[in-house]
């Protein structure tokens, strides 16, 4: 170990029953972080700063100006690049004994096996639950152990899947916690519900403290366990859980079976046929006298001002689906998602007799624009 490599973990070298063993252990490990966002951020800087010999991101994300307020590896110089393109640059600058590998993707039943199975450690520090149960069922299939985290509004959660014992036995997984995949509306993201902005700094330090003492093999990790935290609340609360029964009726066992899971993503909405954008927007309530109706709920904000609107809440679509008849209509939620379902609801109500459209990316995806004057 050369001296500057001393001076610069020399804070953790002096902890008692640490040293040069437990940094060796961390100059040789393997981590793969998926997700440069709110709990990416903090898990790669600590990561990187503690001395992790290789670590890879999965990123295919560009950074936006709402963004900054949790993802605190960015400044407002960045908004528009891409998120790993700047990840690495500012990582390097933390650290650069640490090797870094970055995949600009997106993780899917095609690439996720082969690139889980380089790396020692997997921390999900994705936003939705397509990803998170792909990214869980592949660990599962490879043997990989998984830091586990997730934030909403004021509460998070962190806990170590599949981590393997000397008797060759393996802990649970995100599916024995939550066997089946959630319906798309039925659980709001973090874009939706919104997230405070310390939390992700919280969860994803403890993520990253999880990594840094399975690679050591210091402390007790969260093995069989999931730890919530309260943020309003300050409480930290750690549960233990066991195998699930029903979880195993639904994981894939083998990379066959993996590859014909069907994993629906419920946070990331692609254009479809009722897919538009602002502009679209702007050319429809010209040409077409389209009518927005935002599907939020009462309290979502923030508020839409300049456009005149109805507002009726996707749980209540449905038996209002009346009220909107003849009408050339344009669905607007927080991020797309539910608007989406509103746009493909109200086609099979009215078997296509009229035209609806979803507001990809939502009011998102309005206050984004720069010369926007919508909210």
């Amino acid at each position: 170990m050369t001296s500057t490599t001393q001076e610069r973990y020399h804070r953790q070298l002096i902890l008692q029953g640490f040293g040069p063993d437990a940094q060796d252990a961390l100059t040789k490990a393997k981590v793969l972080v998926i997700g440069a966002g709110g709990l990416g951020c903090p898990v790669l800087q600590y990561l990187v700063a503690a001395g992790v010999g290789t670590i890879g991101i999965v990123e295919n994300d560009q950074v936006s100006l709402s963004n900054l307020h949790r993802q605190v590896l960015y400044d407002t110089t960045d908004v528009g690049r891409n998120k790993i393109e700047v990840a690495a640059e500012k990582l390097h600058l933390i650290n650069p004994e640490v090797i870094i590998v970055c995949y600009p993707i997106y993780l899917d039943k095609i690439n996720s096996l082969t690139i889980i199975a380089k790396y020692d450690v997997i921390v999900d520090c994705t936003d939705n639950f397509a990803t998170r149960y792909m990214v869980n069922d592949a660990c599962v299939i490879k043997g990989r152990p998984l830091v586990y985290g997730a934030v909403s509004e004021f509460e998070g959660q962190v806990a170590f899947f599949n981590v393997g014992s000397e008797e060759g036995r393996r802990s649970v997984n995100y599916r024995d916690l939550f066997p089946e995949q959630p319906k798309s509306g039925e659980v709001l993201n973090c874009a939706e519900a919104g997230v405070l902005g310390v939390l992700p700094g919280i969860i994803g330090s403890l993520q990253a403290t999880e990594v840094i003492k399975l690679i050591t093999g210091k402390g007790d990790v969260l093995i069989n366990q999931l730890l919530t935290y309260n943020a309003l609340k300050n409480r930290m609360n750690v549960f233990n859980y066991s195998v699930n029964k029903n979880a195993t009726l639904m994981s894939p066992t083998t990379a066959e079976a993996f590859q014909q899971m069907e994993y629906d993503d419920n946070c990331i909405v692609e254009t479809t046929a009722y897919g538009i954008d602002v502009f679209q927007l702007e050319h429809l309530m010209k040409e077409k006298n389209a009518v927005i109706v935002d599907v939020r709920e009462p309290h979502e904000l923030p508020l839409i001002t300049q456009y005149h609107h109805h507002k009726i809440p996707l749980l209540q679509l449905q038996t209002r689906l009346p009220e909107i008849a003849g009408q050339t209509i344009i669905f607007i939620c927080q991020t797309g998602i539910r608007s989406l379902q509103a746009a493909q609801m109200a086609a099979a109500y009215f078997a296509n007799e009229h035209h609806f459209y979803s507001l990809n990316g939502g009011v998102t995806q309005l206050i984004s624009l720069p010369e926007s004057k919508s909210l």
